[in-house]
């Protein structure tokens, strides 16, 4: 297990990979994690876990030797605050549409006086967590750049899916308004000197992802691939 902290990692450059998780099971969460991911993130907005499951999911996340994340149901502060405190060490913060948005959120990451988080979380990591914003909206785009002068926001992570149904495009990497999107957020990232991720469910995209500067890596999707492996070996079987 690292002993260094995601948050240190991110500020430091690392590129960490991750995995998603929508399956509330500490075993499913266990068995991700000790396949070698940096992180794996907890789906509260469309994934199965409640803030219930938290305190089991992160517990089997961190004993299986990497970092909790959670993808918050909305950007209130509630929300952040309720996952921080129950075992994640940040969250990727949906449905932000300005900059002002993403400075709220951020500063229910943080303590006094950087922030207005409060103190006592029975699971909390004690520091200040980080916070990724997503973008998932032509609004988002169009203040990309406030958003990343923001000293609470530690990066970017777009919502491909989201995104392409705000600009009207087909959801394709290659698709021309799409792929002029991906690259301008890319860019601002990295002018910005803050990592960026675009969800991604299987190796291939990763990589692809990946090979533009993606710092935030998210390798696989515990359904889809449960899904995906069964359908394998059931094809292996029937030939």
């Amino acid at each position: 297990m690292r002993e260094e902290s995601l948050t240190g990692r991110l500020r430091a450059g690392e590129t960490l990979y991750g995995g998603w998780t929508v399956i509330p099971d500490p075993i499913a969460a266990g068995a991700m994690a000790a396949a070698g991911l940096d992180y794996v993130v907890i789906d509260l907005q469309h994934g199965g876990a409640t803030e219930r499951d938290l305190p089991a999911l992160t517990r089997a996340i961190t004993g299986s030797g990497a970092t909790p994340v959670a993808r918050v149901r909305h950007a209130h502060p509630a929300d952040i605050g309720r996952a921080l405190d129950l075992g994640c060490e940040g969250v990727i913060v949906p449905n932000v549409e300005s900059a002002a948005q993403a400075q709220a959120a951020a500063g229910a990451c943080r303590y006094p006086p950087a922030g207005y988080r409060s103190g006592g979380g029975v699971l909390a990591s004690g520091g200040d967590s980080f916070c990724v914003i997503m973008v998932e909206s032509a609004a988002a785009m169009s203040e990309l750049a406030g958003t990343l002068a923001l000293d609470g926001v530690a990066g970017i992570y777009v919502g491909p899916r989201d995104l392409s149904y705000s600009l009207g495009c087909a959801l394709d990497p290659d698709d021309p308004v799409l792929s002029a999107a991906l690259e301008q957020v890319w860019a601002a990232c990295a002018a910005a000197g803050k990592p960026v991720g675009v969800h991604s469910t299987d190796g291939a995209t990763a990589r692809r992802y990946a090979g533009k500067g993606c710092r935030l890596v998210n390798v696989a999707a515990d359904a889809q691939t449960i899904g995906r492996g069964v359908a394998s070996e059931l094809a292996a079987a029937r030939k």
